[in-house]
Formats: C-alpha cells, structure tokens, sequence
C-alpha cells in the first residue's frame, strides 16, 4: 500500500509548536540509543521531572530515534508527546510529525485548530499564544501520496477524521515512513502537507522564528516576533 514517486530526495517541511511545551535536551545530548539508555538511568535518578519532558517513551522504537541531528529533541517530540484527541492520520494511540511546504502553511493549520480549541474555552475573553516555528528537513523516502485524489476525496475532510484515521493507520502498519497530501487549511495556495510516522528519516530540526497568536472572541491576529 506504500507508494512514492521518483527517487528519494530531501525536501524542507515548516510546523509551529507552543512555547508553553519546553524543549528537552537529553536527545540531542547522546549519538547513539546505547548512550541514551545509559544517560536516561543516570538522569532518572536524579531528575524527576524528566519523565514528563521526554514523554512517553514506550510509544516510539529507540531504533527509529534520529540521534546526531541537529534538533533530534523537536523530531522526536510529537512520538512520545502525543495528543490523545488524535489528529488527521492518527487516532491518538501513536504520533505523527506533521510539517507544511511552508511557514505560511504551517501557520494557517495551526491557527485553525487553535480556533477550535479556544471557542470551547467558556467565556474566554482574550489569550496570547506564543509558537516557536521550526524548519525540518527529511527524506522523501517511502510516503504515499494522496495528491493524486481529489478535495472530495473523505481523506480530506474538514472536521471528520475518521477516514482519514483509518486510512493513516493501515498505512504506518503496512510499513509506510508517511504521507504526502494536500493541506486542507490552505488550498487556496495548492499547499502541500506531510505526515510523518517515523523521525528516523528527519536530517535536521531547527528553530526560525518565534510567533504570536492573538484570541478576542477568535484568532484575530497572528504576528511574527522574532527570528533566531
């Protein structure tokens, strides 16, 4: 059920995370997964709180941890720090790294499921959202594309992911690294979106620029702070 076209490459993928989830090191502390074992028992003992920055790390095979890159921390976040609500291509029993073909992108999709978390805060009057926006690069290397299929397509439904969840898990469990498809937030733009079910093809991971999100009765401003 895998299928990619043309040989593999390396593309640059764009995502947004909150600041308010602070960065760990310890992945990008070690080369290998025999030092990270050894250096998670050491800090264990010594640090409590290191279990809830690192995650849930039974959800992710050490193998597939891209130790040595560059932002290994930020690849292998969305793998053991994953949203139970689920996602587009994930019912929430496993991570996907989701990255847009651009910031633009990456910003619009972030905007629309911060629209829909925040109308379901009662009497909210205004919050300030701050992102960190991180530039990826990975291998094209055994996603399926669904660019093929139409908007139509259940796939890409706006608000019901069920298709899509399903479709999603067949493909990680028939060994697909992701997937290639169309971003339903911005398809004014014919923008691009991938889904990644492993970090272990993800080369780099690196911060560029820091965000804001303005709420007032909705999303009514999201502005560019800084660039790192």
């Amino acid at each position: 059920m895998v299928s990619t076209k043309g040989a593999a490459q390396i593309l640059t993928g764009y995502r947004l995370i909150n600041s308010k989830y602070p960065p760990t090191s310890l992945f990008d502390d070690v080369a290998d997964a025999d030092d990270f074992d050894a250096l998670f028992l050491i800090q264990e003992l010594t640090n409590p709180r290191l279990q809830n920055e690192l995650g849930n790390l039974q959800l992710i095979n050490t193998a597939d941890i891209p130790f040595g890159i560059t932002g290994c921390n930020m690849a292998t976040a969305p793998f053991t720090h994953v949203n139970p609500a689920g996602s587009r291509f994930s019912s929430g029993n496993y991570g996907v790294l989701y990255v847009a073909d651009t910031i633009e992108t990456a910003v619009l999709e972030v905007r629309h499921h911060q629209q829909l978390y925040w109308h379901n805060v009662p009497a909210l009057e205004y919050e300030r959202m701050l992102f960190r926006g991180l530039r990826c690069t990975f291998i094209d290397d055994n996603l399926f594309d669904l660019t093929d299929r139409p908007m139509s397509d259940s796939v890409y439904a706006p608000a019901d992911y069920s298709a899509s969840q399903a479709f999603g898990a067949k493909l990680r469990k028939d060994g697909a690294n992701g997937v290639k498809y169309w971003s339903v937030r911005n398809q004014a733009q014919r923008a691009l979106c991938w889904g990644l079910f492993t970090p272990k093809i993800v080369h780099s991971c690196v911060q560029t620029a820091a965000y804001e999100m303005i709420w007032s009765g909705g999303i009514t401003s999201v502005g560019k702070l800084s660039v790192f």
